[in-house]
């Protein structure tokens, strides 16, 4: 099996973009852990207060795509869609 991993960085240019991931962040993060095929999802305020960093792992690349579409058409992907994301997808073949 094939896990698909996300890893990078959110990055708020302002007070604006910051407010706007502390009040929708916490239900972003309860639906997402509660999607199939999610197996984690973590996304964590650094030093840096405007930058958070962000961990998501899911079974396959199926289920990664499911949760792509949730999040474009979700509260969340709507209000933070103006927010610069530098992250990388890879794939991880655990136990290999």
């Amino acid at each position: 099996m094939e896990n698909t991993v996300l890893t990078g960085l959110l990055i708020c240019d302002g007070g604006e973009q910051l407010a706007a991931v502390v009040a929708h962040l916490p239900l972003h993060l309860e639906l997402t852990r509660a999607e199939p095929g999610c197996l984690s999802f973590d996304v964590v305020q650094t030093a840096d207060p405007l930058v958070w960093e962000v961990s998501e792992r899911f079974v396959d690349a199926a289920a990664f795509g499911l949760h792509q579409q949730r999040v474009r058409a979700s509260e969340w992907g709507r209000e933070t869609q103006g927010i610069r994301r530098d992250y990388s997808l890879s794939v991880d073949r655990p136990g290999a």
